[in-house]
């Protein structure tokens, strides 16, 4: 069976500069069987309702600005999987989770730049699940739980977010070791309830973890976590590090 996962995608110039993530990714994606599809939670696509993307086509979408030509050009042409999209609606109503397809949605960059790192041939139909983030963790949770059985079907899941995620206190001159302590204590914290599998604990980690808000002054890029821990089982660090001082790059498979 394999595993659920959460990524931290980072800066989309993960995709053009993999560092120490894209490596691991790349073992990640050998260590287990090649996956027959893969459905995926992102940090950027947020909804009011649940949503499951059915489009067969997705185009890449590079759904931000400023960065080098070179990163524009990237294309990851994985198929969507309509079928697929299908079955995980009717699990998703089935566990009283109302959920709609959406035939036109592309594939974002929580979407493309870990997947091309992973399984650059893009062979791999991929389904996007929405993050309706005004409805917390215990949403992702039970979305989570709702579709783990997906993985005897040789189904990946995965939640693709950021275990720290604040823009405003990026350090771009930082080096690799510099790590500020209030994301090292928020991100240790975190591992310490997965650790222990304290839910309730994580699902009010804006009121007990250290310097919760400062690490995400939005929850979006957290929330994918939830979504993974509750797709999967047994907790395991599959990767960790900083980028730009306080930017997490942790990845994390429930087993």
């Amino acid at each position: 069976m394999l595993p659920s996962l959460f990524i931290s995608h980072g800066s989309p110039m993960l995709a053009l500069e993999p560092g120490e993530s894209g490596p691991a990714l790349a073992r990640l994606a050998a260590q287990m069987p090649k996956p027959k599809a893969i459905v995926i939670v992102s940090a950027h696509w947020e909804s009011n309702e649940l949503l499951v993307s059915a489009n067969p086509r997705p185009r890449t979408w590079h759904d931000f600005g400023g960065f080098p030509k070179a990163l524009y050009e990237v294309q990851y042409p994985a198929p969507g999987d309509p079928l697929l999209a299908t079955q995980v609606a009717e699990l998703l109503n089935a566990a009283q989770l109302p959920v709609r397809l959406e035939t036109g949605r592309p594939s974002d960059h929580g979407v493309w730049v870990p997947l091309s790192l992973m399984y650059p041939e893009a062979d791999i139909p991929v389904v996007q699940v929405s993050l309706p983030s005004q409805r917390g963790p215990t949403l992702q949770t039970q979305v989570g739980r709702a579709l783990a059985g997906l993985r005897e079907q040789d189904i990946l899941l995965i939640g693709s977010g950021s275990i720290t995620h604040n823009l405003g206190d990026l350090d771009w001159n930082a080096g690799p070791d510099s790590i500020e302590p209030w994301a090292k204590a928020f991100r240790d914290w975190i591992v310490a309830q997965l650790a222990a599998n304290d839910e309730f604990a994580l699902h009010d980690y804006r009121r007990q973890a250290p310097s919760a808000v400062r690490s995400h002054p939005s929850d979006e890029h957290l929330l994918p976590l939830y979504f993974a821990r509750g797709a999967g089982g047994k907790f395991s660090i599959a990767h960790e590090g900083f980028t730009m001082g306080t930017l997490g790059m942790d990845i994390y498979r429930f087993d």
